[in-house]
């Protein structure tokens, strides 16, 4: 999830809330951990960029509507990222929790600000 995330060479530790689970309570650009759609024991980091009813389109998919129970989700890093645009919607059944905060290390300490994609700079 470069940039949000580990921008230089250290490892970001963050907070991950999981009261959103209990009603599936999640906006437009959250930050969720979820199981991969491709190897369950692996955990993914990605922004939530559609949820249900929504449509969406990339160049390996047409137009796509969310299903009910499922989310698009994309990385950052647009050129770099193994995500929905590749794999498809996942169910939100597959999310772990939402990320809220940084904590580690001491100088990138923060909130994890719920941004657009579009407001980041392309790489």
């Amino acid at each position: 999830m470069f940039p949000t995330f580990n921008p230089h060479d250290d490892s970001d530790f963050v907070i991950v809330e999981k009261l959103c689970l209990q009603k599936y309570n999640f906006s437009h650009s959250d930050v969720v951990v979820f199981s991969s759609p491709t190897n369950h024991k692996e955990k993914n980091i990605k922004r939530i960029t559609a949820l249900p009813g929504d449509v969406g389109s990339t160049s390996y998919y047409d137009a796509v509507v969310i299903p009910e129970g499922h989310c698009w989700v994309e990385g950052d890093n647009q050129a770099w990222s193994l995500d929905s645009r590749f794999f498809g919607p996942i169910p939100l059944g597959v999310v772990r929790g939402k990320v809220t905060h940084v904590v580690w290390p001491p100088q990138r300490v923060a909130k994890v600000e719920r941004i657009t994609l579009k407001s980041l700079t392309p790489f």
